[in-house]
């Protein structure tokens, strides 16, 4: 259902390096790149998530209540990207670990550097 997911960024140039990285360790890379738009991906027929400078050439802003979660393979991959993020520059909003009452669901939450509210999580048992 999803086609693509867009965050807004202050820094283009730091906001790309941070997804470079982050992004890396779900096993994406570029598929789109210019001037003011990048997005990753691992296919163009597979959602990306993507950076932008606004178009209206007005500071971005975080939403509130706005959070883009990042679906993993494993137990694993979520901490690649949760300490990933994390030192890349990101600021942690809940360690990786289980959530909702249920051990099925595992997830690590953060902050991109505009303030943006992520996370990689998976959905099964065990690692």
């Amino acid at each position: 259902m999803i086609g693509y997911i867009t965050v807004g960024t202050n820094d283009f140039p730091k906001a790309c390096d941070f997804y470079d990285t982050v992004l890396a360790e779900m096993g994406t890379k570029r598929l789109m790149d210019s001037e003011a738009f990048v997005a990753w991906g691992v296919e163009m027929d597979q959602p990306l998530f993507s950076v932008t400078k606004p178009f209206d050439k007005e500071a971005a802003t975080v939403g509130n209540g706005v959070m883009i979660g990042l679906a993993a393979t494993d137990r694993a991959m979520v901490d690649k990207v949760y300490n990933a993020a994390i030192a890349a520059g990101g600021t942690c909003e809940g360690k990786p670990g289980t959530r909702q009452e249920s051990s099925d669901f595992y997830v690590g939450y953060f902050r991109d550097l505009d303030g943006n509210k992520i996370n990689a999580f998976f959905m099964g048992s065990g690692e």
